[in-house]
This record gives structure tokens, C-alpha cells and sequence, in this order.
């Protein structure tokens, strides 16, 4: 490290100018201060933006005179040359509407205007941020477009760009100061958790679609990217403090508060540091859906009912065949065994609301070191550090409570204009989390066992039909019989066992989570601009490696982590012709993952501006992406009581085996022994599907049943084709995409049933002796079910609209809106078993409309969404989500004296509920007034 210092030292020490300090303010027309101006220089890397009061102070290394530039959406850019240190710069910026002419990095790893982006992009700066409506800054990105917000919890939401996407969106990335965000042990972003306080964001911006060629496997369906504000150009102490209630049916209403400081200081040209502390506490969504998981219609009342926010009522199992097992043991009689109907009852279980304490809750700190060894931006070395920890509800399979989940980041980056070279490690603890299904299933298990709750229930329903009692009446007494001694929550009773259980990982016995994953990555850039110049040439590369480690209980980990890793390169060369009109990029990446073949992505896009002053903008763009399957995919072994979620590494089937008791009474001449020991294997050789054994349990014909035939997981590609259109005509700004995806080897699930004695066959193999022995095991319940991760054959397409429209309509008024299109095809006839989940509505409706300077210190903004309704698929629930409205406002007030802004708003004003994750709590209302400082 000393000798890379000395040698960074030697070849920058030739190229380093005395630096200068200028100062200034940017106001406009008006005389008004604008806040959140970008003043950048051009050429090189140093900028800040303007505070509340519109004022700046910048410090370069750039050799005088230099040139910056002074922009702000909405306002015509200024260029001022710099002659002399500390010289005043003030300037007025001219109203235009939404000019487009922000900068941004994302979508070619360097600098260039939004509208010479090669691909659509969003930004969302320091002004936008103040004005937005929304609660927070990371929920103001829903109105961004083609953003759809799925929310879990409301200390939980992730984002959802072009579709296929759950609560887990594996397809999607979210990077923070460079630092991939997402979880190691789930392979995706848990929100905001670990992200960044709103008075540290310098920039948000987000890309659509597939970026795989410069950023990996899994910028697959969009990336948003993250920046935080530099202490050198940012100095300071901000605060601030949100305090207000939420309202829904189900919680009541409930108080809400967020609070935040930020501090940062330069102590000379060299070093600078920063810290900030965030901290947000609510009573979170209550999850109150009790529609039965699989029937339509069913509810409490029924005999076999398995409630959507019910747990512990996942246990079921033939009536019929617990009255000849308790036949056999002389305990009923014989004949009373045709007096029990053959078919499943359930468990009574538990709500939601009482397996929690229902509260959201959400701690960020995190600091950062900054020096600079010449005194000048030519070269940064950074240290960083990331805490986030909290509580929030995860739903996949089941539903999980993030109790005291904590999550770290550390990172140590050298940075320069052309350059960057980043290592960064990601860890987290699963805390007290725990598995809401679990939790109910052995509550009931700590009051009394399975077998006696089903015995009971079976010779009370005897008793009662004997007496002559009607079938709902006799299974209404056999449950109240069988019920006696539940633990109620509340008590005492229930406390002890709730306590017990969610300490004790096994899933026989308990239902805590253990998670101590961590993820090493390490990435570098080098832009040779500045070396060679007919074209703008990058290249890079990452390298990562996991280390997963649940000890067994949610990947196949017992005997120690699961590590393996991954690497990619890549190169870009961007060059200009036709008077700098026509821009062309091209690129290009290899990704190896451990596991898998090699895969190359190519980008080539094409950008045109035309018309006299060059605003009117067209780009057109084929890249191909790729998402390896995520750890999950490959290493899982869970068992979500219904199913065991099993990953398709090859090292991962024969790691994982599970030994299954076999009922003598109906196993005898089938099996030999009284139980069975599989493995992974017998999952994807020896399974049918299970949508084939319910169709045969409901018509009881064999030839039904088909025999699985799923191959190992494999990465998932993508071709992507997207047009599109940047321009402002008459004071409008116009952004207009289009984009056409065709995905092969899409990676989904796919539900089977293993029998735990004979051969899976095609029509129960009837003439088989060992087919024979399986459709013996189907029909007698001596099975295991999977979830597998495989992919489908079939290719899958989605195309989608987006359109763009803003402009100040009156004075300083200013409206935007905009329209989303999105749809997909898949043929569901020749794939029945594979779910695409594309969860998107087909169309979506955003708009805004609102002033900054209504009055002196004044101003509002009103935003409003709606989507049409859509159909939700996941491994937990499907069903149909409601279309939706939803109003937000607010109203913002300066006060110049003490350097402060007071804002109150308003989310849902309209009060209606509505969901966006099928099995997760109905969004309600939330008020809140908050106060932030900016000295």
C-alpha cells in the first residue's frame, strides 16, 4: 500500500495546480435565491451545488483561468471564466423550462448531459427532493416514471422498473457511493435500509432496463444509483425532524418520527469527514388479508382453511386417514372410520397482527473519511462506513419479520478524474428475525402436538355425527374440542411459547432466521480521455466473492459457509461525429460466475441531436443482458412448511437430504423400513408436477399425473431494443421511450412432489411395478414437495410506452405528468406450471403540479398516481391487486433568519386503502410536518 501511495504520489505530483477558492450566489429573475444550483468545472471533477440561501463556495485545483458552469433544471445554464483566486461570481439564472441540460454519470460511467443520455434515465437532484410530496425522498421516487414501488413493510419497499418483479427483486440493483446495496444472503436490495439520508443526497438516478454491459449480471431490469454529498463541497451541520401519524383501518392511528443530522467539515485542502445518524419509528402496516391462500371464497368457517395473513393453519392432513390410524390403535371403532369424510382439515392458527409488534423501524448511521494527498481532486482516497439496522417485514415464500436486522458496509476507494479502484465488504445479522409461519406452527405445537389436536378433532367428529349432528356442525364442535388449551395471544401462555420459539432455529421446533452472510467486492475504472483523443475509450472490471452462512437453516450451510464467487470486464468507446451530433457508444462485457458458462453483453447505442440549437434528441439502443441465478437459486434448502425451496448447484442437491417417516399402516409392501432418506436429486429426477397430482387428486385418474422434467438453473438473458426522444418545444420538455425485451431461460419456480418410494412415471407408470409403488405414496400422502428454481423454454416478451411532459404554465407554476405502458407474452398453455410474474399494472398515470415561489418563502407541490389493476404472482400468493389512486401534497415554508425550511404534507390524501404486495398490509394515510436546518 506504501508503494502504490508513493507512486500515485510521483505521477500526480506533476500535474497538480495551486488550487483556488471562489464563493458566489445564484439567484433568479425574481431575486429569489435558487437552491440546489450545480456549479461544476468544466473539464475537471470539482463542483458543489447552492444552499437554502442559494450561496456557494468551491475550491478546484484547475489551472486559471477555467471555465464553470452553473445549472439548475428549469433555468437556462451560465458559463463564467474564472480569472483570479477568490474572485465573487454572481449570477441570475433565466427560467426555461426543464431544459434537460442536468449532467449525469450513470449511464456511460461519465459525465454527459441528460439529453445525450444513450438510454432513458431519471434523476432526481437536491431541489426536486425538497419540493417532493412524498414522506420521505426514497418513496418521492415512485412518481418518478416507469418506477413502481412494491411495498412490504413500510420500513421495506423495493423498486420495480419494466416488470418481473416481487417483494425480492432479484433483477434489479441499487448501488450507494458505489456500494452495491443489496442483501448478501438474498441477493437483493432491502430499501432504504442501508441507503442514504436525505440531507446527504447529492443525486438520485435511475436507469431502466437492462445495463448489464457495464454494470454485471444483476443491473438486469433497471439500477439506481445513489450519490452522497462531499464534505469538501458540502460542509456543514444539517438537521432535521419529521414527526406526524399514520391512519389505516386495521392499526388506527398511529405517530410517525423521522429524524436526522448530518456533519460534515473540512479541515483543510486535504481533509475533510462527514458523519450522519437517521433514525425513523412507526407503527407499521397491519397485514389483515384472511382469504383463503389457494380458494376463492373460502373463509374461517371451512374445514380445510389457510388464511393469507394466517399461520400455523398450514398443517393439514386427511380426516379419513387420521380415523383409521386411530382405528388401528383401537381408539375408535372400525366402523365409525366410514363416518369421516376423506378429505384435509387444518389447524387453527394465528393472525399476523399477533406473531408481531407490528412496528417499522429504521436506524442509519454512517461516516466517511476524505483525503486528498494533493491538496486537489486529482486524486481522493476515501474510507466509508455503513450501519443499518431496524425492524421490517420481508415476504417471499412466507412472510418474515426483520426483528433487529442489522447490516454494514465498509469501503476504502482511490478516485480521480479519469479513475476509480473500490473494495468494499457487505455483512449482516439476522438478529431476532424470524419466520411468521413457523412461529404460528409452533405455537400450536407448544400447546399441543399434531398428532392428539388430530385425533381429537377426528373422534369428536365421530361423536357428534354419531349423534347425528350435520357435517358443518360436527366439524364446528370437533374443532372447539380440539382447540381446548390453545394458547391465546395475549397471555401469558402465548408470551412464553412465542419466546421460546422464535429463539430456536429449527424449523421442527422453532422459527428464528440465522443469517451471518457477507459479500467481499472489489471494482476499478480507468477512462483514457485525457490520453487518447478520437474517441472516449473506459475500461473495467469487478470481482466479488460470497460467503454465505445461515448454518443451515436457510441455505445448505450446516457444516460450515458456502463460499463462490464471480468476476466481469469490460471496455466502452464512445465517439462523436457529423459535427458532434451523432453520438455513437459501444459496449462491451465477459461475466464468469462460478458455476456457470462465461457470458459476453454488448451495448451499441446511437444519439442524434438535431435542429439548430440541438435540443431535439434521438437515441435508439440493443443491448443484451444477463442475470446469473442468485444465491437463493442455487443454494437454498428452506423449508416453508408447505414446500422445501431447494437450490439447483450441483453440489447443492446431494448436500441437501432430509430423512421422511413412512406410515406403516399404508407404507407396508411399498417401502422398506418406516422412513426414507432423500436428497436434491430425487427433487428433479424423481418428482411430478405438483399442478398434475392436484388435478389427479380431484379427478382420481392417474393418467393425469406427469413426471417433472426440469433441468438445473442456468443465467437468464435479455435483448433489449429501446427508442426514444429528448427535446423541449415551446417551454415543454418532452421525454418519449419506447422499449421491446425478449428474455430466454427466464428463471422461475416450479412446484413438485416427490414420493418418497417407487419411480415418478408418466400416468402413475400403472404398468410399472415401481410406478405402481409411487402412486401408491401420491395417494396416501407419503410425499415431500419442492419448490425448484429452473427456467422455462419458452420465450417471454414485454414492450412498453413512457412518456415525459413538464412546463411552467403560469409565472412560477409548474405542471408535469406522465404515462406508462407496459404489458408482456408468455404462452401459459405450453408452460402451465411456470409463473413469468410480471406484476406490473398495463398502464400508469402520474402528475404534479406545483410552485416554489407562490408567495415570498412560499411554495406547494401536489403529486397524484393511478395504475390499473394487475395480477400478483409470487411463491407466497397470486391474485388480482386493485387498481389505485393516490394523492399526495405539501406545503414547504422558508424562513431566511434561522436557515430553515418547514414542511407539511400529506400521502393518500384520499384516504382510500390500497395494495401493492398481495398478502402485505393496505396502505393508508400519513401526515407528517418536519423542519430541516441548513446553516
Amino acid at each position: 500500500m506504501k508503494m502504490y501511495f508513493l507512486f500515485l504520489s510521483l505521477f500526480f505530483c506533476s500535474i497538480s495546480f495551486a488550487q483556488t477558492s471562489i464563493s458566489g450566489a445564484v439567484t433568479d429573475s425574481d431575486n429569489q435565491p435558487v437552491f440546489g444550483a450545480n456549479i461544476k468545472v468544466i473539464g475537471g471533477a470539482a463542483g458543489t451545488v447552492t444552499d437554502n440561501d442559494g450561496k456557494f463556495n468551491l475550491t478546484a485545483s484547475s489551472k486559471l483561468p477555467y471555465v464553470i458552469e452553473i445549472s439548475s433544471v428549469g433555468f437556462v445554464s451560465v458559463k463564467v471564466t474564472i480569472t483570479s483566486n477568490n474572485q465573487k461570481v454572481n449570477v441570475v439564472l433565466k427560467d426555461e423550462s426543464n431544459l434537460l441540460n442536468e449532467i449525469v454519470v450513470s449511464a456511460s460511467r461519465t459525465p454527459e448531459r441528460v439529453l445525450e443520455s444513450p438510454v432513458t434515465i431519471e434523476r432526481m437532484g437536491t431541489a426536486e427532493i425538497k419540493k417532493s410530496a412524498s414522506p420521505t425522498f426514497y418513496d418521492g421516487l415512485e412518481n418518478l416514471k416507469e418506477v413502481q414501488m412494491n411495498t412490504s413493510s413500510m420500513s421495506f419497499k423495493s423498486i420495480n422498473t419494466r416488470g418481473f418483479a416481487t417483494v425480492a427483486n432479484t433483477r434489479f440493483m441499487q448501488l450507494v457511493d458505489g456500494m452495491d446495496n443489496s442483501s448478501p444472503l438474498l441477493n437483493f436490495v432491502l430499501g432504504n435500509l442501508i441507503g442514504v439520508s436525505e440531507i446527504d443526497v447529492q443525486s438520485v438516478e435511475l436507469l431502466p432496463g437492462a445495463s448489464s454491459a457495464l454494470y454485471g449480471a444483476n443491473a438486469f431490469n433497471g439500477i439506481l444509483f445513489m450519490t452522497s454529498k462531499s464534505p469538501f463541497t458540502s460542509p456543514g451541520i444539517t438537521a432535521y425532524a419529521k414527526f406526524g401519524q399514520t391512519t389505516q383501518k386495521a392499526a388506527g392511528t398511529n405517530d410517525y418520527v423521522d429524524y436526522g443530522i448530518r456533519m460534515a467539515h473540512a479541515f483543510s485542502p486535504k481533509l475533510a469527514a462527514k458523519a450522519n445518524f437517521t433514525y425513523m419509528k412507526a407503527t407499521d402496516w397491519y397485514a389483515t388479508n384472511y382469504d383463503d391462500r389457494t380458494i376463492e371464497g373460502r373463509d374461517r368457517s371451512h374445514h380445510n382453511y389457510d388464511g393469507v395473513n394466517v399461520y400455523g393453519d398450514e398443517v393439514s392432513t386427511n380426516l379419513k386417514g387420521v380415523g383409521q390410524s386411530l382405528a388401528v390403535l383401537g381408539l375408535i371403532p372400525a366402523s365409525a372410520v366410514n363416518l369421516l369424510p376423506s378429505y384435509n382439515i387444518s389447524r387453527t392458527g394465528y393472525n399476523e397482527v399477533d406473531l408481531t409488534d407490528n412496528k417499522a423501524t429504521n436506524t442509519k448511521i454512517d461516516f466517511s473519511v476524505h483525503y486528498r494527498p494533493f491538496g486537489n481532486e486529482n486524486v481522493e482516497v476515501i474510507f466509508q462506513s455503513k450501519f443499518g439496522f431496524g425492524n421490517a417485514v420481508y415476504q417471499g415464500a412466507n412472510r418474515y419479520y426483520l426483528n433487529n436486522f442489522f447490516m454494514q458496509q465498509h469501503k476504502i476507494e482511490v478516485k480521480g478524474k479519469n479513475f476509480f479502484l473500490r473494495g468494499y465488504t457487505t455483512t449482516e445479522d439476522g438478529g431476532q428475525s424470524y419466520d411468521m409461519l413457523f412461529t404460528g406452527i409452533n405455537i400450536n405445537r407448544e400447546w399441543k402436538d399434531d398428532k392428539t389436536w388430530f385425533g381429537q378433532y377426528a373422534g369428536a367428529y365421530v361423536q357428534t355425527a354419531l349423534a347425528g349432528a350435520t357435517p358443518e356442525n360436527s366439524h364446528l364442535i370437533a374443532r372447539q374440542t380440539a382447540d381446548q388449551g390453545r394458547f391465546l395471544p395475549g397471555t401469558p401462555e402465548f408470551k412464553t411459547a412465542f419466546n421460546k420459539v422464535t429463539n430456536e432455529a429449527s424449523v421442527l421446533t422453532g422459527s428464528k432466521l440465522v443469517d451471518n452472510s457477507k459479500i467481499y467486492h472489489s471494482d476499478a475504472n480507468y477512462n483514457f480521455k485525457h490520453l487518447i483523443d478520437f474517441a472516449e475509450i473506459q475500461v473495467g472490471g469487478s470481482y466479488r466473492q460470497y460467503q454465505l452462512n445461515s448454518s443451515g437453516r436457510i441455505y445448505t450451510d450446516a457444516d460450515g459457509p458456502i463460499l463462490y464467487n464471480d468476476y466481469g470486464a469490460y471496455t466502452q468507446l464512445t465517439k462523436k461525429f457529423i459535427d458532434d451530433r451523432l453520438k455513437f457508444t459501444g459496449s462491451v462485457r465477459y461475466d464468469k460466475s462460478q458455476n456457470f458458462d462465461g457470458n459476453i453483453s454488448p451495448r451499441v447505442s446511437f444519439v442524434y441531436s438535431g435542429g439548430e440549437s440541438r435540443r431535439h434528441n434521438f437515441r435508439t439502443s440493443f443491448q443484451t443482458g444477463f442475470r446469473n441465478p442468485s444465491t437463493q437459486d442455487q443454494y437454498i434448502g428452506f423449508n416453508v412448511g408447505s414446500a422445501i425451496l431447494l437450490g439447483s448447484a450441483p453440489d447443492n442437491l446431494t448436500r441437501y437430504t432430509e430423512t421422511l417417516p413412512i406410515a406403516t399402516t399404508v407404507g407396508q409392501g411399498f417401502a422398506n423400513g418406516t422412513s426414507v432418506t432423500i436428497n436434491g436429486t430425487n427433487a428433479y429426477n424423481n418428482s411430478y408436477l405438483a399442478s398434475s397430482v392436484i388435478a389427479f387428486a380431484a379427478a382420481g385418474n392417474p393418467a393425469l399425473l406427469k413426471k417433472t422434467n426440469a433441468n438445473l438453473v442456468k443465467p437468464e438473458e435479455v435483448k433489449a431494443f429501446e427508442l426514444g426522444y429528448r427535446s423541449f418545444i415551446n417551454k415543454t420538455s418532452i421525454d418519449i421511450n419506447g422499449y421491446y425485451n425478449i428474455y430466454n431461460n427466464f428463471i422461475g419456480n416450479l412446484n413438485v412432489v416427490t414420493p418418497l418410494y417407487g419411480d415418478a412415471l408418466d400416468g402413475g407408470g400403472l404398468t410399472n411395478p415401481e410406478g405402481q409403488k409411487a402412486l401408491h405414496a401420491i395417494q396416501n400422502g407419503n410425499t415431500r414437495t419442492f419448490q425448484l428454481y429452473t427456467n422455462t423454454e419458452l420465450e417471454i416478451k414485454s414492450l412498453g410506452l413512457g412518456i415525459g411532459l413538464s412546463r411552467k404554465v403560469y409565472k412560477d407554476f409548474e405542471v408535469g405528468a406522465n404515462y406508462n405502458y407496459a404489458e408482456f407474452k408468455f404462452d401459459q398453455a405450453k408452460d402451465p406450471s411456470f409463473e413469468a410474474g410480471f406484476n406490473t399494472p398495463k398502464h400508469r398515470v402520474k402528475a404534479s403540479f406545483g410552485n416554489e415561489k407562490l408567495f415570498e418563502n412560499f411554495g406547494f407541490n401536489i403529486s397524484g398516481r393511478w395504475n390499473s389493476e394487475y395480477l400478483w404472482q409470487s411463491t407466497m400468493v397470486d391474485g388480482m391487486i386493485d387498481a389505485a389512486t393516490v394523492i399526495d401534497a405539501q406545503i414547504n415554508y422558508n424562513i431566511p433568519k434561522l436557515k430553515s425550511t418547514l414542511k407539511i404534507g400529506a400521502s393518500n390524501l384520499g384516504g382510500k386503502e390500497y395494495a401493492q404486495v398481495l398478502g402485505a398490509g393496505l396502505i393508508g394515510q400519513q401526515y407528517f410536518a418536519s423542519w430541516t436546518l441548513n446553516p
